[in-house]
This record gives structure tokens, sequence and C-alpha cells, in this order.
């Protein structure tokens, strides 16, 4: 990362949030957040790069799910797959519920 300030960030709350849903009963110092949300923040933008490698080699204009799948694979982030597909899933059944909701 370039340590710019204007560099895109998860919201901390949003982090916060996460952290106590998955460590209740777990108190975080300030300065292991802030890591959090950088490693998080280096995360996204490590896998959208490779997506986004992904997505050009095979000509096309728009980074699609299976961009990001295979560019997990291809970093060592196999392991996530499986759960990746299934938040994929419950995504595009919560949007055609949405769109079946907004047509009546």
């Amino acid at each position: 990362s370039s340590g710019n300030d204007d560099d895109l960030t998860i919201p901390r709350a949003a982090i916060n949030k996460m952290i106590k849903e998955t460590l209740p009963n777990v108190r975080v110092a300030n300065d292991a957040r802030e890591l959090v949300v950088n490693c998080c923040t280096e995360f996204i933008h490590l896998i959208s790069s490779e997506a986004n490698e992904i997505c050009n080699k095979s000509e096309k204009k728009t980074i699609s799910p299976e961009h990001v799948i295979q560019a997990l694979e291809s970093l060592g982030f196999g392991s996530y797959i499986s759960e990746v597909k299934e938040v994929l899933q419950e995504c595009k059944t919560v949007a055609l519920k949405r769109r079946k909701a907004s047509s009546r």
C-alpha cells in the first residue's frame, strides 16, 4: 500500500461491529483494530486487482463473481471458495426476492 491518506478503507464502525460479533467477550486494542482495517483493505485490493487481471485476460469488461473466485484460487485462498460460493448464492437469493417484491 502507498500509505496515502486518500486510499479507500473499510469504515471502522463496520470492522468494530464484525470484531464484536465474532469475538463478543474479547477486548481488542485500538491499534489492533486499525491493523485489522488495514489488512482487510489490503486483502480487498489484492483480490480485486487479481480479479481485474483475470477479467482482462478473458477479454471481459466487467469483473464477475467467477473472476473473484479464480483470483482467490490463484492467490492461494482456495480454502475460502466454498464459503464464498455460499455467500454468493445467498446474495442472488436476496436480489431475486427484492426484484420480485419491487415488480408487484
